[in-house]
This record gives structure tokens, sequence and C-alpha cells, in this order.
């Protein structure tokens, strides 16, 4: 199995604007999973807000965006980055979850995602947080 690192980073209402800029610059294919899209609005302002977006080029960049809601703290200094790490192997990815939680603070348990078979979110016990998710295509509900 091979699994990647990719760059997640955190916005409050400009994930889009941040993706669309980052695939002028790189190219590649703009995926945006909106909160209404996810039917996880919590708040109807924010409902076209991204809850889960990339810019993935065929030269290997890839970065990953989202924005917080309002309903949860942000601040850049404390936020700004998760470590996303993205398999093809469930098997593997929650091998790596069981040792990844050890000590540390399940933010969403691992389980299925509007946008993913398995994904979850731990804060481990050096304050780091890693996204973990089985990567597939995703194709809008």
């Amino acid at each position: 199995m091979s699994i990647e690192t990719t760059t997640h980073l955190n916005f409050r209402g400009q994930a889009r604007a941040a993706l669309a800029f980052y695939q002028s610059v790189f190219g590649g294919t703009l995926t945006a999973v909106t909160y209404q899209d996810a039917h996880a609005a919590e708040n109807p302002a924010e409902a076209d807000q991204i809850l889960w977006g990339q810019v993935a080029s065929p030269e290997g960049f890839r970065v990953m965006a989202y924005d917080v809601p309002s309903s949860q703290p942000y601040d850049a200094g404390t936020n700004p980055v998760f470590v996303s790490v993205r398999g093809k192997s469930a098997d593997d990815l929650s091998a790596y979850w069981t040792k990844l939680i050890e000590g540390s603070t399940v933010i969403v348990p691992l389980a299925k995602s509007a946008w993913s078979p398995l994904y979850g979110m731990v804060r481990d016990r050096f304050g780091v947080t890693f996204v973990v998710d089985l990567a597939v295509e995703y194709t809008q509900a």
C-alpha cells in the first residue's frame, strides 16, 4: 500500500476562492463539496461554503481546503493546517487510525462520510490534527 500526505488548509469563508486561485496557478481539477451538498449546513448563510474541497493536478500538486463553520472557533494560528493521510486500503488506514488515536482526541470517528467510504479526524497528543480517509473519486449525489 502507498499513502499520500496532502496539505489541508482551513479558512473562514475563503476556501472556494483559495482553491480557484491554486487551480489557476497549478492547473488540475477543482472539486468542491459544500455544506449544502453534504446536507451538513448548520447555518443557512454558510450552506454554500466548502465542507471539503481539493485541487489535484496531473503533475502531482494536491491541496485540500475547508471553511471552518462559524459555530466552531477559528484562528489561523491555531488550526491552519491538517495532515491528510489518504490511502486505497481501508484495512491499512484502519490500522493507522488505531495507532494514531492512542492518547489522542478523536474529533470525527472513522466512518463513512459524504465524500468517502471511510473518513476520520483526530488531534494527536502533540496537538497535530490528522484527517484519515479512503481515497475515492467524488461523485455528487
